[in-house]
């Protein structure tokens, strides 16, 4: 194991084991299937060795509504992909979320606009707002296969107009309001969605930004699109283009519809998710009603021990997975909390947001942690967190220095789970789980029935050392396939080509000797200097934590035959880049990793390119250094950042 896992930082106690919903799922697994699993790595095993089983009991626990026999759970499980999952049942989505344990007068979501409007949604509120855009969608001829798109905030209107069309059948799509014109043609163009829900507006950043501008224009870009819904979340209903209707007007001829679920097979389209698309198109992963369901019921309550009444926080867009991920929360009775606008103005919101609301689990993102390091933020002292028990964290590698944050300064006796999967498995490979040790620098676990090991190049399985994150066998919410792509081409090259029959994930990664995950960063942004293969998080970890840098990226440049790591800061204001800040980054990453870390270049740009979900983009500088062309800058949230790079690279050559 790499120094950069330690040792346990938080341990569950005695009574949190007895009550966990895991703890419970393993005396059934034993009283129903006879299997002895007193812990979860035998739990682990069991659920590899005997699949059918696991998910079956998997279904059951879950409460999962749906009809006919669970007798078949898996059809050619041998193919990866080809494999079939419960072939003989049919199920609806959103009546699985809205049929939870949630009476009509309680909360189902709680929403909080950057403004610090609170809004309250009862489940009767919700469950009658989505049966009227089933109505509503049924009326405009929409059914089963057909698509319906969001163009909008995180808004309680944005998971009605989900729960609606995934009532009649129809699949999802979206993508929050921060998408230009050509980022939104891009995504749901290839898809061809007939009803778009879009708002007026949204705000970020203390501004509020229109969004009917762009709506005029996407019904021209989008000829599929038969009928644009408005949301008046600005209030912006009297600039409405023509064709349109507000909310309000959609649903009033059905206001009162009684809710109607059509059911379909296990693997009908659900979701449509899209990937950044900063190297070209974005691929249109088909993600299907039953495996999302069971996947995220798995994860919610095994590794996440969310129950009816607790109260799920995910900082996200509509245009991340986990907004998807947060939603299906519904479905084991949990209270959704919603948030949009900028998480850090002022830097304590979402902090605020958790003590005034009583949040039990809080997730957000690896860069939101250091950001609230950086910031000074301690939460232990500000603000009463006694319910919160456990901080969620994805979107890129949390830094051990992150932990070491959470423990020190927002709170001791929390469950920190690094989480790591993605929109290609709308879910997790790695994660946590409340029953336990949270260790330095790792991710608690694999997930349950998901057989991830590491490989080196060779394909070996590995164990204390740095490889590719594989998937050895079928699991539940592998995509059903890539829109428009008939005969499967694209979907093969994209995870089966470089080991035939195993899903390759796309992650430098490491299995410690605990059963823990150490995730180094992207396979494809890996460096290689004299041959030695580094992962980009390694050096992260150590620039990250001076004070004077904001941000930073770090790519491999090919010159002379060799990989020269190439560092780029972007610097707290009025800093700039002095001979005494280069020498001390490049000591101490030689400090704590090696000499091939340290970097031959350094440059000071003035913004770090990322896509509209935060992630930095190394691939897109990587292409600027080597003369290649980004071909679609317009899914970057600061397409500007580009320029720096092109003008560094001209320098340089």
């Amino acid at each position: 194991m790499t120094e950069e896992g330690g040792g346990i930082l938080w341990q569950p106690d005695e009574a949190r084991v007895a009550v966990a919903r895991l703890t419970e799922f393993r005396r059934r697994v034993h009283r129903n299937c006879g299997a002895e699993v007193p812990t979860q790595a035998e739990l682990f095993d069991w659920s590899l060795a005997r699949p059918e089983e696991f998910w079956r009991e998997m279904w059951r626990f879950g409460g999962v509504i749906g009809e006919g026999s669970l007798d078949t759970v898996l059809v050619d499980g041998g193919l990866m992909p080809g494999a079939r999952w419960f072939p003989d049942v049919r199920l609806n989505y959103a009546e699985n979320l809205l049929s939870a344990a949630g009476p009509d007068e309680a909360e189902a979501l709680v929403f909080r606009g950057e403004s610090g409007r609170t809004v309250r949604w009862s489940w009767g509120r919700l469950r009658g707002a989505a049966a009227a855009v089933a109505a509503a969608l049924r009326a405009d001829g929409i059914g089963p296969g057909d698509r319906v798109a969001g163009f909008l905030p995180n808004l309680p209107e944005t998971v009605a107009a989900m729960l609606g069309a995934a009532s009649v059948g129809a699949v999802w799509s979206s993508c929050s309001p921060d998408f230009g014109v050509a980022g939104v043609v891009d995504r749901f163009g290839q898809t061809g969605p007939r009803v778009l829900f879009a708002a007026d507006g949204y705000r970020y950043g203390g501004k509020e930004i229109d969004s009917l501008a762009t709506a005029r224009r996407l019904l021209t870009e989008l000829p599929s699109v038969a009928r644009l819904v408005v949301v008046p979340f600005l209030g912006r209903g009297a600039e409405l283009p023509g064709e349109a209707c507000l909310w309000d007007d959609y649903l009033a001829p059905h206001q009162g519809a009684r809710p109607v679920y059509t059911r379909l097979p296990f693997d009908h389209p659900l979701f449509i998710m899209f990937s950044s698309g900063t190297t070209g198109l974005p691929k249109c992963m088909v993600h299907g009603a039953g495996g999302t369901l069971l996947q995220h019921l798995k994860e919610h309550q095994l590794h996440c021990d969310l129950g009816a009444g607790d109260r799920l926080f995910y900082f996200t867009t509509c245009g991340w997975m986990m907004w998807n991920w947060l939603v299906s929360g519904l479905a084991s009775g949990a209270t959704l909390m919603l948030y949009d606008g900028h998480p850090l103005r002022p830097p304590t919101t979402i902090w605020d947001y958790a003590e005034q609301e009583h949040f039990d689990i809080l997730g957000a993102s690896a860069r939101w942690l250091a950001a609230g390091q950086k910031l000074g933020l301690r939460p232990r002292e500000t603000h009463d967190l006694a319910s919160l028990r456990t901080i969620l964290s994805t979107g890129s590698p949390l830094s051990p220095e992150s932990f070491d944050y959470v423990y020190r300064d927002v709170k001791p006796n929390v469950q920190l789970s690094s989480i790591s999967g993605g929109t290609d498995i709308i879910s997790c490979f790695a994660l946590g789980s409340p029953v336990l040790p949270v260790r330095r620098g790792e991710l608690q676990c694999r997930g349950l029935g998901m057989a991830v090991a590491v490989w080196d190049e060779a394909g070996q399985a590995v164990q204390g050392e740095k490889g590719e994150l594989v998937c050895t066998r079928p699991f539940p919410s592998m995509p059903t396939g890539f829109w428009n792509d008939p005969d499967g081409a694209r979907y093969h090259t994209a995870y089966f080509a470089r080991y035939p029959g195993i899903w390759c994930h796309g992650d430098f990664a490491e299995l410690t000797p605990t059963g823990g995950m150490i995730i180094h960063g992207r396979s494809d942004t890996v460096l290689n200097p004299g041959g030695v293969r580094i992962g980009t998080a390694e050096i992260y970890r150590v620039v990250e934590q001076f004070a004077e840098v904001e941000e930073s990226l770090v790519v491999g440049w090919q010159r002379d035959g060799d990989v020269v790591v190439t560092l780029f800061v972007k610097l707290a204001d009025g800093r700039s880049l002095e001979p005494a800040l280069e020498t001390s980054l490049c000591q101490r990453i030689r400090q704590e990793n090696t000499p091939r870390h340290v970097p031959g270049i350094i440059r000071q740009v003035p913004d770090i390119p990322r896509t509209i979900s935060g992630k930095i983009v190394e691939l897109a500088v990587r292409n600027i250094l080597h003369g290649q062309a980004v071909d679609n800058a317009d899914a970057l949230a600061n397409p500007e950042a580009l320029a720096a790079f092109r003008q560094i690279a001209a320098e340089l050559s």
